[in-house]
């Protein structure tokens, strides 16, 4: 079990980051990385970058909200210098449970010297896949299979995802015996990939367009989704009408109090025609004007899927990284329908003043998701902020569409990368209240958090209407 743990209470950890969100960041860019940097791309690349990343007010060094500054990472409640210690015989085959308890970080898994073998994801059987290395967010578990052949040492090395710290355990024959801990790679930095733009699209943007980046011009919808007009937040169309997607009219006193409403009618919204495929991955999408609520900072240009990608960081060792298009269920899904709808939700939010959402909506300002019994579901989500997002629904399994068909796994966590569409698909099956939010805590806290309504068969849904 990896966990991360501060003596801090973690109430006085949320006012800290609320008042400055970089409170805990001691790994930022200095003068002498921009001198390096300047070695490498040149001076004038250098200050635009330098520029780009100031006028959107946003920081390329932000990726774990609370670090190593005031975290001690844990295997099964033990710190690095304790050295939790697995024991095995020479030979036989060993299987590791890995389950990510912690609060607010992503954990990249190694084990020097020895090949793992994943077999399961969210506790369902996959087909085995070697890899050497893999980054589990939280919530997650995977199990993988390792077979120590010589008598010696391992570590088991869980490195923080901003690289601030690690939790370290041991596989040894004998207590006591205990091998090298690798060093700390450096700390990788987000690019403007991870803002849904490449660095050419901003070379030129005044510094004005950049601090107004949550009202970007429209572009024209992907052609490779058709009906997109039926989409909030992607059609130059006139939004204000739309249930939950206000239109972003600020500069008058009816766009403001439009702005200041609350309750919105539904997160996302509804399509039930010109649906894709089950279990194909979603096509790139051109991110519109912001017609998200208030609470959003700022919307990519396009979005794609990233499921291909290792993650921030992996992937230029040499080591293989699991990445989420190698999993395949070990035997088709028994349910395959196509989806009866598509609901897309956005996970906004506003780095600076420490604030999450869905479709910029505050879970104290929301209501329900309403689902029908069942119906079979695609949820799609689009993260249009530039953190990673470990995203959980309860009460009901949800199948990622990795482009496996029949074969596409079962997950109760899955991790949302900057910039990143990805689809999920859902027999629902479980009547009730249940809970969709990001597994970080402290986003939890602040609002990222969605009630899934399921009626009882038979019932009356409730709501805005029989498309809900």
């Amino acid at each position: 079990m990896l966990s991360d743990w501060t003596f801090e209470n973690p109430y006085r950890v949320l006012e800290k980051i609320k008042k400055q969100p970089n409170y805990y960041n001691f790994q930022r860019r200095t003068v002498g990385e921009f001198f390096k940097d300047v070695a490498r791309h040149g001076f004038m690349p250098t200050v635009r970058d330098r520029l780009m990343w100031a006028g959107m007010r946003m920081d390329p060094t932000d990726l774990n909200d609370v670090t190593g500054a005031t975290y001690t990472y844990l295997v099964n409640g033990m710190a690095p210098e304790s050295n939790w210690t697995g024991l095995f015989r020479p030979g036989e085959r060993v299987l590791l449970h890995f389950i990510n308890a912690g609060a607010a970080t992503y954990f990249d898994v190694r084990i020097p010297g020895l090949p793992m073998t994943v077999v399961q994801a969210s506790g369902q059987f996959v087909q085995p896949v070697e890899t050497d290395e893999f980054r589990i967010e939280i919530a997650q578990t995977l199990d993988v299979i390792v077979d120590p052949a010589e008598e010696r040492a391992y570590t088991v090395f869980a490195e923080s995802m901003d690289r601030s710290g690690y939790a370290r355990g041991t596989l040894a024959p004998r207590q006591g015996a205990t091998a090298a801990v690798p060093a700390r790679r450096p700390r990788p930095v987000l690019s403007m990939a991870d803002m849904g733009m490449e660095h050419g699209e901003m070379s030129g943007m005044a510094h004005s367009q950049m601090e107004g980046m949550g009202q970007m011009p429209a572009t024209a919808a992907d052609t490779s989704r058709p009906d997109t007009t039926a989409m909030a937040g992607h059609t130059a169309q006139d939004t204000s009408s739309m249930p939950g997607h206000a239109a972003h009219d600020t500069s008058t006193a009816a766009g403001m109090e439009m702005r200041d409403q609350a309750k919105y009618a539904i997160a996302g919204r509804v399509r039930t025609s010109g649906l894709r495929s089950p279990g194909t991955l979603p096509g790139m999408l051109e991110h519109g004007p912001d017609t998200h609520c208030p609470g959003n900072a700022a919307v990519p240009t396009t979005v794609k899927s990233r499921l291909a990608e290792p993650g921030l960081g992996l992937g230029d060792d040499g080591w293989r990284v699991l990445r989420y298009t190698e999993l395949r269920a070990l035997k088709p899904r028994p349910d395959f329908r196509a989806p009866d709808r598509e609901i897309e939700l956005h996970l906004t939010g506003n780095m600076e003043r420490f604030m999450w959402s869905i479709d910029g909506v505050d879970f104290s300002d929301s209501e329900p998701i309403r689902f029908h019994y069942g119906e079979r579901l695609r949820l799609t989500m689009v993260n249009d902020t530039m953190m990673n997002h470990p995203m959980h629904l309860h009460g009901m399994w949800t199948e990622l569409e990795n482009g496996h068909g029949e074969l596409i796994p079962r997950v109760h966590t899955i991790n949302v990368k900057p910039a990143e569409i990805l689809s999920l698909l859902i027999t629902v099956d479980a009547p009730g209240m249940w809970a969709f939010h990001c597994h970080i805590l402290y986003h939890i806290v602040v609002g990222m958090f969605r009630v899934v309504e399921v009626p009882q068969p038979g019932s009356r849904n409730t709501g805005e209407g029989d498309h809900l």
